[in-house]
């Protein structure tokens, strides 16, 4: 007896005739590219037996769906090797994350070499090509077999519900809970695991494994529970991607914006202060300084009006936005104050809207541009608290435009232009656009506010917009704001990696919410749209990304000390001072290195803070009043007359170009 199925490969479909009984292995066994396939629009595992009318497609290894399945499959593979070494060891969670996977355990600390060791456990696991075969268990079957595993038996019992080992919860008594055995080629069950799955047909799939590190992990990510030991690993569909992805994460480890943020001086944390709060050094206060006056002056070139508000807040104001209580979870706890509750603020959006409705607004003033520095605090769990890139004090350049429902298209292209013009000026050009949109089925629709017209509008909009950049276009769908979707600028650094930088939301809420108005042409009264736009989305974050971006070395107008001074003997110290006093004149950033360190350590020093330009005379030099040009990357050019070496740095100063300045620009 046989079947009809339809095969999609390549987005076109195939009709085949098979044998009833057949699997997803015997379609595709022979292609150990392909790791699992969708059965009518469901990932499920090649083992999995298809019937009549089934619309199948492969799911290739090289897929971003692919290669998560891998790297769970690699997760159970680690939770294998490790309880094999550890018998005692529990088990709690293991699912694929961007790059590779966790498990969380509970068990001793593990050392360097006792990753050594589970690696090697895991190649012996993968070389036996053992089969991961799932079953269909009961809810009694499920506590029965996970009786001595004690995380696992409280997410079948937590709730009425039960968790997969990636977070994922089934009904219990509703749902199906599987198990997974994996299995040696004798027949003999090597381990198990209560999973939802899927996985790859066996070990044999995991073609390039690593384990990168571990650390400690409250369980379910919640302060009060028990702490865990976690173990990161990477997988990949080929070693040579392996090595690709370690050469990155070693590039990444040199361009740390912590660790380079200490050797640069520029921010640090401190426990008297508190955790994810930046203090910021004069260098780093530097690059601050040069970050806001740029956006200032550009916000103000754009049309935008500058203005203030207070950092705490009556607590009644968020509920009037609304933000209270879909933001209680980020917001800092009330403050009193003989019985009325204040907050520190998590955003700016509230206060502007209660400037602009201030006064009676007219059309004629529309769109109506606010803006400011406004730093909002969010209280971050300590355990994603991350250096400048995931902080509690948030300095944003934080806009609100204020429009007509007929001015909103044009207000959010100009936007758009302004963002992407801004992370063009500090050397971010490869950029995607992602669409964030509300989650249209199930619970999660609850979460958003407004009427499906609105939010269907407004998606248009900002849908037909982001088409038009012609960039890249992402669909985010259920990661929209409550009050209204936005499109994200995704941006890529040196190094290749994402970076969610600014953002543009449409806000149809907040104006309903505060009975913001204006007074149209024909005298009646009606509501404006909000679009709301962060620049440089926090100015901590962008700074952290910069960092890293660029490794320290900061084009020109961004470098905290753009010349340095380096005499060749202490004789001539005044001599350079003088030139570096009308580098000072032009705005220059300089200093005078009037150590006692011999001239070779100077410029060592020169180079390891990254500094741009260094300045160096000795005796010739001064006879003839020029001075010698040391560059970042070691190039030189010497015996350069005075003006034509303050004209030289002044216009680099000045631009903002962000390539870095050697001795061929100049033509040499």
């Amino acid at each position: 007896m046989s079947v009809n199925i339809s095969i999609t490969r390549d987005q076109s479909p195939e009709a085949q005739v098979v044998e009833q009984g057949t699997t997803g292995l015997d379609l595709f066994g022979n292609d150990r590219s392909i790791v699992a396939m969708a059965v009518n629009g469901t990932t499920v595992d090649l083992a999995t037996l298809v019937h009549d009318g089934d619309q199948i497609s492969p799911i290739l290894m090289t897929s971003d769906e692919g290669l998560a399945i891998v790297r769970h499959s690699a997760a159970h593979v680690t939770a294998q090797a490790l309880q094999q070494i550890f018998p005692e060891a529990k088990l709690g969670i293991g699912p694929p994350i961007v790059d590779g996977f966790y498990y969380d355990f509970q068990t001793s600390p593990l050392s360097p070499d006792d990753l050594k060791a589970i690696e090697k456990k895991m190649q012996a696991i993968i070389k036996e090509r053992q089969r991961f075969v799932r079953r269909a268990v009961s809810d009694q079957e499920a506590l029965d077999e996970e009786a001595g595993e004690p995380f696992k038996l409280e997410l079948i019992h937590d709730k009425g519900s039960a968790s997969s080992d990636d977070g994922s919860s089934v009904e219990v008594g509703k749902g199906e809970l599987t198990m997974y055995d994996n299995v040696r080629r004798n027949g003999e069950v090597a381990w198990t695991d209560l999973c939802r799955g899927p996985h790859v047909p066996h070990t044999g799939y995991i073609n390039a494994v690593a384990l990168t590190k571990t650390s400690s992990a409250y369980w379910r990510g919640d302060q009060r529970n028990q702490q865990l030991q976690r173990v990161y690993g990477t997988a990949w569909a080929t070693r040579d991607d392996l090595k690709a992805y370690q050469h990155r994460m070693e590039e990444a480890a040199k361009r740390d914006h912590r660790k380079l943020g200490a050797e640069l001086d520029l921010f640090s944390f401190h426990e008297q202060v508190g955790s994810g709060l930046p203090l910021f050094h004069p260098k780093g206060g530097v690059i601050k300084r040069v970050m806001e006056d740029y956006v200032r002056t550009r916000h103000i070139d754009e049309g935008f009006l500058y203005v203030g508000t207070p950092h705490i807040a009556k607590e009644e104001l968020f509920y009037t936005s609304g933000h209270l209580p879909y933001y209680a979870d980020v917001m800092f706890p009330p403050l009193d104050d003989d019985g009325q509750a204040y907050r520190l603020k998590a955003m700016n959006c509230p206060m502007h809207n209660l400037i602009y409705s201030s006064r009676g607004r007219s059309y004629r003033e529309l769109p109506l541009r606010l803006f400011e520095f406004g730093t909002v605090y969010r209280n971050e769990k300590s355990g994603v608290v991350q250096g400048l890139t995931r902080v509690r004090s948030i300095t944003q350049d934080d806009s609100h435009s204020y429009c007509t429902p007929d001015q909103a298209p044009d207000e959010v292209r100009h936007l758009l232009r302004f963002v992407l013009s801004l992370l063009h000026d500090f050397g971010l050009t490869d950029v995607a656009l992602e669409l964030s949109t509300r989650d249209e089925v199930g619970k999660k629709k609850d979460k958003f506010i407004g009427s499906d017209e609105q939010w269907e509008a407004a998606t248009k909009i900002l849908a037909e917009i982001a088409a038009e950049s012609g960039l890249t276009v992402v669909d985010d769908p259920g990661g929209a704001a409550y009050y209204g979707p936005k499109i994200s600028i995704q941006a890529k650094d040196a190094i290749g990696r994402t970076w969610q930088m600014s953002t543009i939301q449409y806000d149809f809420n907040q104006p309903e919410r505060f009975g913001l108005e204006y007074v149209a042409p024909d005298g009646s009264h009606r509501q404006p749209v909000m679009i709301h736009s962060a620049k440089f989305g926090s100015i901590e974050r962008f700074m952290g990304v910069l960092i890293e971006h660029y490794a320290g070395a900061f084009p020109v107008w961004l470098a905290p000390v753009q010349v340095v001074g380096i005499p060749v003997a202490a004789s001539f110290n005044d001599y350079l001072a003088e030139v570096l006093d009308k580098l000072k004149a032009a705005g220059v950033r300089t200093e005078l290195d009037a150590s006692d360190d011999r001239m070779q350590k100077k410029i060592r020093n020169a180079q390891k803070q990254k500094i741009p330009f260094m300045l160096i005379a000795g005796e010739t030099d001064a006879e003839a009043g020029s001075v010698s040009f040391r560059f970042r990357n070691g190039s030189q050019r010497n015996g350069v007359p005075i003006d034509e070496a303050v004209a030289f740095v002044r216009d680099w100063a000045q631009s903002r170009r962000n390539d870095d300045p050697k001795a061929e620009a100049d033509g040499e």
